[in-house]
Parts: C-alpha cells; structure tokens; sequence
C-alpha cells in the first residue's frame, strides 16, 4: 500500500468493503444466476449491499466526529510522467453520496424483488443494479480524475444494459441506445478536459490538482479556440461541464434521460434519483476549487441548469405517461442542483440532491406499484380512484408529492428554497437574473404538475377498464415496506440536514470539502439578511411557498374539481399544447439537424466511395486488375524448373557485377 493519509484513522478494510461488496454480488450472481436461481440471487445481493448501506453508515458517523481519509491504495499506471494512483478521498462529501447512493440502492433490490418476481432475466437485473451500485460508489469515492472516469464510464455502461433490459422489446434498445449515444457526446468532452488536467497540472489526483490551481491562474495561462483566446482553467471546466451535461440530463443533451423510462420501474428510479444523473452534480461540487476560478464555467452552468430547470418544467406539465411525467421532474430538479453549483452555492446543491434522492426515489417506486397494480398500465388519463384500492402507495406518493413540491416540513421545502434564496443574492449580472426567474417559476410549474399526475391518479373519475379493476389490490409488503422507508426520508432529510448537518449554513457541514471564494458565496449574504426581517425580505422568503401552494391550488380546481378546464385550455391554445407535448420538438430538431444530414452523408460515402471508387473503376478495376495482371505475369516466372532458378542467379550475379565494374 502507498502514501496513506488519515485524521483519525479509517480502516482501509472497511472503505475497500463497501464498493467490492456490491461488485461481489454483482459477480456471482451474474456468473451463476443461472444455478442460484430467483431465491438465492436476491438474497445473495440484497445482503451485500445492505452490509454496503451499513458500512457506510458507520464511515459517516465517524466522519461526522472529525475522521477522514485521503490516500493511495496502488498504483496503476506508470508511463514516463504519467502516473495514475488508484485510492480513495473520505471526507464529509463523499460519505454524503456513499450514503444516499447505498440507502436507496438497498431499498430498489428489495422492491425489485416483488416488482420483477417471475421475469426471465431475474438474476441478471440484481446483477447489473448491484453493478451499478458499485460504480457510482467508485466515482463518488475515489481520489483522482481516473477513478471518476472509471466509474463515470461504468455507470454509462451499466444504464446501457439496464434501460435495454428488455431487449425483446425494439423501443428499450431504441432508448438504451440513445442514451449510450448521447452520453458517449458528453463524455467526449470529459474526456478532453481530464487530458487538460493532465497536461497542464502533470497529475489526476484531486488534492495535487486543488493545490496548483490558484498558480495557474496567476499565470494567466490561455488557449487560442475558435480564434477566442481562453483561460486554461476555463477550457477544463467547460469541458468537464459537457460531460455533466450529458450524465445529469441537461439540455442540449436531456433527451435521453425520459426515454430511459423503457427500463424497469427500479432501475429508473435508482438512475433518476441517487446514481448516475446526480454525478454530474457531484462533479461540479468536488471540483469547486477549480471552477470557482472560472466566472465563465460558472454562468455557463447556472444558463445550463436554469434553462433545463424552467423548459423541462413546461414540458412536465402536459404529459400523461406517470413515468415520464416524473424523468422531466428529475431533469428539471437536476437543473436547480446546478444552478446552485453554478452560483457557488454548492453546498445547497449537493443538500437537494439528497433530499431528492428519497422523495424522487419514492416517486418512482410509488410509481411502479400503481403499475404493477393496474397491468402495466402508464397513462395517467388511464387511472383514477386508485386510493380506494392502494392506501400505502396513495399516502407515500401524497408525501414524496409533498416534498418535490416544496412544503414544509418535508424535505424538498428547506433544500429547494434554499437554491432559490441564493440564486436571488447572488450578483452575477444578467445571469443570475434569468436564473432566478426560470427557478421561482419553475416551484408553480413542479407543484402543478406533480399534483396533476396525483390527482389523475388516485383521485378524479374512475377510468379503469373494468378487466383490471379486478385485479386492483395493495402492493405485496416486499414493495410497500422500501416504500415506507423512503417516505421517512422524503419527511425527515430536509429537516435534518438544516438542524443536525447544518447544511444550508455558511462553512457548517462541507467545511473544508468545497471551496468557494469569499466574494462569490450567496450563503455568506443570506446570513446578513437573516438579521433583517423586514418588509423587504418577503418575497424571498415566502415566494417559493406561495407559488407552490398556488400550482397544487390549481392542479385541484382543474383536476379535483372542475375537471373540464383542461380540455378547454388545449382546445384554446393547440399550438402551445402540441408543442409541449411534443416535448418542445427536441427529437424532432435531432433528427433533422443532425441524424438525417449524418445518415445522408453515410449514404453518400457508401454509393460514391464504397460502391463508386473501391468496388469501382478507380479501386477495383484500376489499382486491383492492375495488380492482379502483375500477378499473373509474376506467376508465369515461377515455372518450377531448378535450371530455369539457376540461370536467373547467374544473370543476376553477372548484372550485380557490371554494375559495380562501372560504377567503380
């Protein structure tokens, strides 16, 4: 083992357990699902990675008592000065994420056991979410920019095979291979900007890089671009941005993201809530230390994230499939979380993104028991009364509802208020003014279409076909119960996070985990504020409520009350209708602005070059009749005859020798 650096040690066992266990399982289970057949391969994982879930537990509590770890395991890599370690960086941070990503990792392969009981692929889906698991454990834990990439790629990989499980079906490849696409846009820019890292610091582990940056910038280190002159620190983070928007959903490269709702009803909700789309936002947090040097990578990830925030919003609004009604709520919420990265209030952003782990997760689970009750059925306009039928998936949702929307006490009410506040404090000119209108208005939109699809399902008229009315019941206790745990959190995690972590406080809980500048931090300003109560002050504080309250009003009055007002509006406004429910006509422009011109291209190369020049004249006809004539000439000589070799030598000889006589 290599350089080891603790504060009150760590045991290195331990640390190591918790991503090698769900790989474990992952592994045997993969390898021998056929043999252990449905009873044992869930126990075999759940098992592991419950033991996770509770190792990390214990590493929080003692990172909470002042313990962290930072060191090298091994190294990897050694090629002249390249050198790539591979270890770990514990700190208040990461065991926030080991944390949240293990809960509700542990509470998906329980569910998962009701919810995919019977399916031929049983086995194999405990071994990729158990997979999964362990490689957003690697990307949140390591200490350098290869491990991230290592389980940044893994979780690209795994949600590939995930959101295609069902390949039988051409729509799941369809959606599994968009987003293999999409991501792999992203992650070229990554890519890129971990090679900048490289090259401009000479290293990839986290504190070497931290350390250097401020230097850099001193320098004033620039690279011409697109005939722009731009600093090196910005061009990294930039690049590193493009692949947070590709794993984190974020627009332009947001479309894959509701189609991966092709996957089972779990892996959805473990993708959209506490994995692979919440690394991006982690990203951005652990390399506060450099994007904080950059003020153009920080408007463009507050542009970014409130652009995604407020247009994924509108498109939420008009959906009728529950699940995806949810995927535009994650991209939309994943939006908020960078605009708080992107005002430098990154510990606000990291704080929803555990609180909205638990209520996003309980929506999808939620979700996937009104699914599993009503055959598969997705529409929302195809539901109605269902609370008679579900009490405990009616009274969860109604709490993870809650929370999404903003309502105190429940969890979404402290995390997403506080983004909000800072983004209205933080002076960033025009900037920070679109972003605050795009997020205050996004609170009516989220509150108004969560409580829509809410309504349509568990209230309004009965709709149910009468061949699955006979098949309504409650959920089997296997989905309930992970059900009930999440509700605990989408209640409590808020409120904890603000009393006990002192989360939406200045330097409390990431103290010496995230790195802003005095000059930048939003948070710093609101304690200011906190001071003054006065009439002034109002609306900042109470907004975001009001309006929330005021979205789930009118989801009542047009989806409780007078349902007709729905109809009415689509039918006067069509245009904007359609445009909303054709999700802004995004696929559309895709297919037209880059697919059709890139299948058109491809088509030309194969009929002019593949067709027209090798297999044609100037290939085929020319160069390889050519050769083949020379060939066949070449041929002839070889006639077998020892003599006729001989001859050929001594003429050879004799020219060789005539040759250097006159040359001489």
């Amino acid at each position: 083992m290599q350089e080891v650096l603790t504060q009150e040690t760590l045991s290195t066992v331990e640390l190591l357990a918790i991503p090698v266990l769900p790989l474990i399982g992952a592994m045997v289970v993969g390898l021998f699902g056929w043999f252990l057949k449905e009873r044992l391969s869930h126990w075999i994982t759940c098992t592991l990675v419950i033991a996770s879930t509770v190792l990390s537990i214990h590493v929080f509590i003692q990172v909470m008592g002042g313990a962290s770890f930072h060191g090298n395991f091994w190294t990897w890599i050694i090629s002249g000065d390249l050198d790539i370690p591979i270890g770990m960086m514990i700190d208040r941070l990461t065991t926030v994420m080991m944390m949240t990503v293990t809960i509700v990792s542990a509470c998906v392969h329980i569910y998962t056991i009701g919810y995919m009981h019977g399916d031929p692929g049983y086995s194999r889906f405990f071994s990729y979410i158990s997979a999964f698991t362990f490689s957003m454990l690697v990307l949140v834990m390591g200490n350098s920019f290869f491990t991230l990439f290592f389980g940044w790629e893994a979780v690209g990989l795994f949600s590939y095979l995930l959101i295609g499980f069902w390949y039988q079906r051409e729509t799941a490849t369809v959606a599994a291979m968009k987003a293999f696409i999409v991501n792999r846009v992203g992650d070229f820019g990554f890519a890129v900007g971990i090679l900048a890292v490289w090259y401009y610091f000479g290293t990839v582990e986290y504190s070497k890089v931290f350390a250097a940056v401020p230097a850099l910038v001193e320098s004033g280190v620039s690279l011409s671009f697109l005939s722009w002159d731009v600093s090196a620190i910005t061009f990294i983070c930039l690049a590193l941005f493009v692949g947070a928007m590709g794993k984190s959903g974020q627009v332009p490269l947001h479309v894959w993201l509701p189609d991966s709702m092709e996957g089972p009803t779990p892996i959805s909700a473990l993708i959209h809530a506490a994995t692979m789309v919440t690394a991006g936002v982690f990203m951005v947090a652990r390399l506060s230390p450099m994007f904080e040097y950059s003020e153009v990578a920080l408007a463009a990830v507050v542009l970014v994230g409130a652009t995604t925030a407020w247009m994924c919003a509108t498109i939420g609004l008009v959906q009728n499939d529950i699940k995806r009604v949810i995927a535009y709520s994650t991209c939309s919420q994943l939006g908020y979380m960078f605009v708080a990265c992107g005002v430098s209030a990154y510990s606000a952003g990291i704080f929803h993104l555990m609180t909205h782990a638990y209520f996003k997760a309980l929506l999808f689970l939620a979700a996937g028991s009104v699914i599993h009750a009503v055959m598969a059925e997705q529409d929302i306009r195809k539901m109605g009364q269902l609370r008679k039928y579900m009490p405990v998936t009616y009274v969860t949702m109604f709490l993870a509802a809650l929370a999404l929307s903003g309502i105190p006490p429940f969890a979404g009410f402290f995390s997403k208020d506080l983004i909000i506040e800072a983004t209205a404090v933080r002076e960033m000119g025009w900037v920070s003014d679109v972003a605050y209108y795009a997020v205050i208005s996004g609170v009516f939109m989220t509150a108004f279409y969560t409580f829509r699809m809410f309504f349509l399902t568990f209230h309004n008229s009965d709709r149910v076909p009468a061949e699955t009315k006979a098949h309504l019941h409650e959920s089997p206790k296997v989905i309930t119960i992970p059900l009930i745990i999440l509700a605990v959190g989408a209640v409590l995690s808020g409120w904890i996070g603000v009393t006990y972590l002192e989360m939406g406080e200045l330097g409390a809980y990431f103290d010496g985990s995230i790195f802003v500048l005095d000059q930048h931090n939003p948070l710093m300003k609101l304690q200011v504020l906190e001071h003054d109560h006065g009439q002034s002050h109002f609306w900042l504080e109470n907004g975001p409520l009001i309006l929330a309250l005021s979205g789930i009003g009118v989801a009542f009055l047009m989806y409780f009350r007078e349902t007709k007002y729905p109809a009415m509006i689509a039918n006067t406004l069509p245009r904007l209708h359609t445009f909303l429910l054709n999700k802004w006509y995004w696929d559309e422009l895709y297919e037209k602005a880059i697919i059709r011109p890139t299948r058109h291209l491809g088509t030309w190369f194969w009929q002019k070059g593949d067709l027209g020049m090798i297999d044609g004249k100037l290939i085929h006809t020319g160069i390889v009749d050519s050769i083949k004539e020379a060939a066949a000439r070449l041929r002839a000589v070889q006639t077998g005859m020892v003599y006729h070799y001989a001859y050929a030598m001594v003429i050879g000889v004799f020219g060789f020798l005539t040759y250097l006589m006159l040359n001489a």
